[in-house]
């Protein structure tokens, strides 16, 4: 079967006097019979290619989907006198949300089956279910097309019954007031952006919700939430470099709302309140790893605020939870989390102990402020996510759920994780690598490592474990994760050192951890993979044309590649308010800097490594044609007769397919194609 090769029809793109020609700009027309065509002619080549997998296909999606408990349920928590559970059944692809009074023994009543709810439905997610202060009415929110675009409706707990109210075009999030008949919730403009937060009163029309706040500046987006305490509502309108706060009582809707502190560029801020003050977590005061303050609620603006926890350059304060006689610390210190313990009483603090040389700890669920119990998430590559419960009086640990990996085959003992550090090509940095690998795998020329990466927005990609991952591991395969700049693993300078006019640094970084591994004989060129999604996607997108020979195959997973158009558009999806992550292209020294090293702009006639590309015809994030148009001109450029395969969820977005297991199929695609070009080389 040849490959499809999508027609050109030029079209001439001139910004600063610089004129660059798009022959697949046409790509962007998502109603176009003839786009529709394309997509699934290449659906079509990628199931022809891939068609000698499918038996491996299926078998590493039934041993993936074997791994997990059918009948799994979460770890209960109480909260205003229920405990609340949500578990799935044998059989079933959906949660069920659900519920017991004051103890587990008691009758369970189910919130929400959302598996009657997707019935029919090709795509189906519940964005998020909101109890009421009177424990009888609850909001949920839902999403049938995968753009992220929630409905949210309501039902009686008492009754079953699904009340008429229904709220259309929202972020899914709904807050309760404390009277139990109004809730605050986000709408999303034309570009999906987050700009409105409106007030509904159960049993009205929601065409006559009174609009509260209105965030005109397109760099902003909105959130709204309600205290741990309850007492207070809050929005929070923020860009990437500025946040500005503003609160209600929970019990009169109806005031006033009060302005923390105005916005002020690079001044970022998060607030939580105890008793007669905010707690707030800000950057202020050349603060960039972040400190503690706290002000009194009557006079909160940051003239008032008194440090509580103070700045510590080589340690970035990443939250914290208040309790009644503990302050709770996560922090990172080179490049790990750290989970400390200050005793309001005694002054006395220390932190919990972790063994891993890579790992993930973090801050659990806490609802309850007067207790002295800690709950608190822990995983690393080799070690399956665990919940435990701190009692910070008596400084006992107890572990109450670990993820279970059945199928009779794992033990965390047959699994090497590993911490190494890579020269920066600029000499000034060391890249981190955390590293995991069967027992039984050698290290050598022949052995194959997966490199992922992503590098962009300060997200740090942790050490932590999967139970898809053991497929890979299991036949041979190092995985390695790249811990590069745009990311925070080394703190608040390390994402800036990877972003904005330092972009390239994300993308150098990682092809220096994998020379590195090369270098200290992991593996070589020949069975050497890289991943990445998203803006990962950009990563091993621009990666692979900078170096195109120094990776023997890439998955590219919804891959944000057409920089420099997709950020001067300013209708697409999260363009503008990412100005202060990438630039602002309408500015000429920022509209360069992106075309260079933009990966759709830089495809050249050269040999390029196997390629798996993948998108969602719904995503609301990168759209669908960026990396349609990827495809279309590497196939008509490059010079190599390596694979390119190009797949469509036709039904899907950002995020995949919905369901608890639809989403391994996709899983279970990549690695095949990985184990299918390492086999050959």
């Amino acid at each position: 079967m040849k490959a499809p090769q999508a027609k050109k029809i030029e079209k001439i793109l001139e910004i600063h006097g610089d004129k660059r020609i798009d022959n697949y700009f046409w790509l962007n027309e998502r109603e176009n019979p003839e786009v529709i065509k394309y997509l699934e002619e290449e659906n079509a080549y990628e199931e022809f290619v891939m068609k000698d997998t499918e038996h491996l296909q299926g078998e590493l999606f039934e041993e993936m989907k074997a791994r997990y408990k059918k009948d799994d349920e979460s770890l209960p928590y109480f909260f205003n006198e229920y405990w609340y559970i949500v578990r799935y059944e044998d059989g079933k692809e959906y949660p069920i949300f659900c519920r017991k009074h004051k103890s587990l023994d008691n009758e369970e009543k189910i919130i929400l089956d959302v598996n009657v709810l997707a019935e029919g439905q090709e795509y189906f997610e519940v964005g998020s279910v909101a109890v009421a202060p009177n424990n009888e009415l609850a909001s949920f929110s839902s999403d049938n097309v995968s753009r992220r675009i929630y409905t949210i409706n309501f039902k009686n707990l008492i009754t079953g019954e699904i009340l008429p109210d229904k709220i259309e075009n929202t972020t899914g999030k709904a807050v309760w007031a404390n009277d139990n008949e109004h809730v605050f919730y986000i709408r999303k403009d034309d570009s999906l952006r987050a700009f409105q937060v409106y007030r509904h009163k159960l049993g009205t029309d929601p065409s006559e919700d009174i609009l509260i706040f209105h965030e005109k500046d397109e760099t902003f987006d909105v959130n709204v939430f309600k205290t741990k305490s309850l007492e207070y509502i809050f929005i929070a309108s923020s860009s990437t470099i500025s946040d500005e706060h503003r609160f209600i009582p929970s019990n009169n809707v109806f005031a006033d709302w009060i302005i923390i502190q105005p916005r002020i560029d690079d001044l970022e801020y998060s607030v939580e309140h105890y008793e007669d003050e905010f707690y707030i977590i800000t950057n202020a005061d050349e603060a960039f790893n972040f400190k503690i303050v706290k002000a009194k609620i009557d006079n909160c603006g940051m003239e008032n605020w008194v440090d509580v926890i103070p700045h510590r350059p080589e340690v970035l304060l990443e939250g914290f939870e208040i309790f009644k006689h503990y302050l709770v610390l996560e922090e990172r210190e080179e490049g790990l989390l750290q989970i400390k313990i200050i005793d309001e009483t005694t002054q006395e603090s220390y932190y919990l102990p972790f063994s891993d040389p890579t790992y993930t700890a973090y801050i659990g669920v806490n609802l309850e402020f007067d207790t002295e119990v800690l709950r608190y998430g822990y995983t690393s590559l080799t070690q399956p996510s665990s919940t435990y419960e701190y009692d910070m009086k008596e400084k006992t640990t107890k572990l109450l759920k670990q993820q279970e990996v059945l199928g009779g085959k794992f033990l965390p003992e047959n699994y090497i994780s590993e911490r190494i550090w890579a020269d920066s090509r600029d000499g000034e940095e060391k890249v981190p690598i955390s590293l995991v690998y069967h027992k039984d795998t050698k290290k050598s020329a022949d052995t194959p490592v997966l490199l992922y990466g992503y590098g962009s927005y300060g997200h740090t990609v942790d050490a932590s474990f999967s139970n898809v991952r053991l497929s890979i591991l299991d036949r041979g395969f190092i995985y390695a994760i790249a811990h590069i700049r745009g990311g925070e693993y080394l703190g608040r300078e390390w994402y800036e050192d990877g972003k904005m006019l330092f972009k390239k640094n994300t993308f150098f970084d990682f092809i220096d951890a994998g020379k590195h591994l090369i270098k200290e004989n992991y593996t070589s060129s020949k069975h050497l993979y890289a991943m990445g999604g998203s803006a990962g996607g950009l990563l091993v997108g621009a990666v692979m044309n900078y170096e195109p020979a120094l990776f023997n195959g890439i998955v590219a997973q919804v891959p944000f590649v057409d920089v420099v158009s997709t950020m001067l558009d300013e209708t697409i999806p999260l363009t503008t308010g990412e100005y202060d992550e990438w630039g602002n292209p309408n500015d000429e020294e920022y509209y360069h800097y992106m075309k260079s090293y933009s990966p759709y702009d830089n495809v050249e006639a050269k040999d390029y490594p196997n390629l798996l590309i993948t998108t969602g015809l719904h995503d609301s994030q990168v759209q669908y044609w960026e990396p349609a148009k990827w495809t279309a001109k590497l196939r008509e450029l490059k010079t190599d007769n390596n694979i390119l395969v190009f797949k469509t969820d036709m039904s899907a977005g950002h995020g995949g397919a919905s369901g608890r297991f639809e989403s391994l199929k996709e899983d279970a695609l990549e690695y095949a194609f990985l184990l299918m070009i390492d086999d050959k080389s």
